[in-house]
């Protein structure tokens, strides 16, 4: 029977664990969720275990990246099966602090950060969102105080601004991405993908199929933006409505208008129903 994690839900407690985990220098992985933990998730984990003695997941669904629309009440939570999954793949430690344990009363500081965090893409609708991430972020390093941290490359400008950020402020962690996990259609997973209906969940393999197209005429040649706008008709005419698909340098996340402008990430973000997706794709 595997192991369960070891569990902190108090910083005092986190800090003994913490400092157990490091006898004898082991390097310390990071991998930070917000639960609903599926095949994605695990991948990260099993990342970190490559890149470290001892692994670190934090679960805290952070409430200061939903905006009062989005869907922080509703947000899967599933406890039970996201610590059975951790517990089979032989994970150290769970941080699984409470909003007053991170955001105390009277708390007051933001990391405000720029550069590809204001690239014109996730923050043009979601402009609270990578403050939140930020300000999270940087909490869970300093309490951790990793070696190396776990970001999935789905969420593609929130990577860049996490490694910018990490950087930028000489944290001492290396922030390490990995590919995104698809379902067996292309789909990219995501703890948002319970939300589709089955209706939408046929549709949604469209976003993917339509950046491959994209893809494939943006390398051959053809013009950038007739590309894009032919894959967004195809989004649109899955049932989507697309907030953006946009070609982008891949390191800065400007603008681009041609493969030589390149390395090129295509990224993509649209709503079927009530659910927002994004995805991403190198060219």
């Amino acid at each position: 029977m595997a192991r369960s994690p070891g569990i902190a839900r108090t910083l005092p407690s986190l800090r003994r664990a913490r400092d157990e985990l490091a006898r004898r220098n082991a390097t310390i992985a990071l991998v930070p969720t917000m639960g609903a933990l599926h095949d994605g998730h695990i991948a990260l984990v099993r990342l970190a275990k490559r890149r470290a003695k001892k692994v670190v997941v934090s679960i805290f669904v952070n409430p200061t990246q939903f905006a009062a629309h989005e869907d922080l009440g509703s947000y899967p939570r599933t406890w039970k099966q996201d610590i059975a999954k951790l517990a089979a793949e032989g994970v150290d430690l769970v941080w699984n602090p409470d909003v007053a344990t991170m955001y105390p009363d009277g708390f007051s500081t933001r990391v405000a950060p720029a550069g590809p965090a204001t690239a014109g893409l996730e923050d043009r609708f979601r402009p609270h969102f990578f403050g939140g991430v930020a300000t999270v972020v940087t909490k869970l390093f300093t309490q951790v105080r990793p070696d190396f941290a776990m970001f999935g490359e789905k969420d593609y400008q929130q990577f860049k601004v996490v490694t910018r950020m990490a950087r930028d402020l000489d944290l001492g962690v290396k922030v390490v991405g990995a590919p995104i996990v698809r379902e067996r259609d292309g789909l990219a997973m995501s703890s948002r993908n319970v939300y589709l209906s089955p209706d939408q969940r046929r549709a949604a393999p469209t976003l993917f199929r339509a950046m491959k197209e994209a893809a494939k005429h943006i390398r051959a040649g053809d013009d950038v933006k007739t590309a894009l706008a032919d894959s967004a008709t195809m989004i649109e005419n899955a049932g989507f409505v697309l907030d953006y698909l946009e070609a982008r340098q891949a390191e800065t996340l400007a603008p681009i208008a041609s493969l030589k402008d390149g390395p090129v990430r295509l990224l993509v973000a649209a709503k079927i129903g009530t659910t927002r997706l994004i995805d991403n794709i190198k060219v």
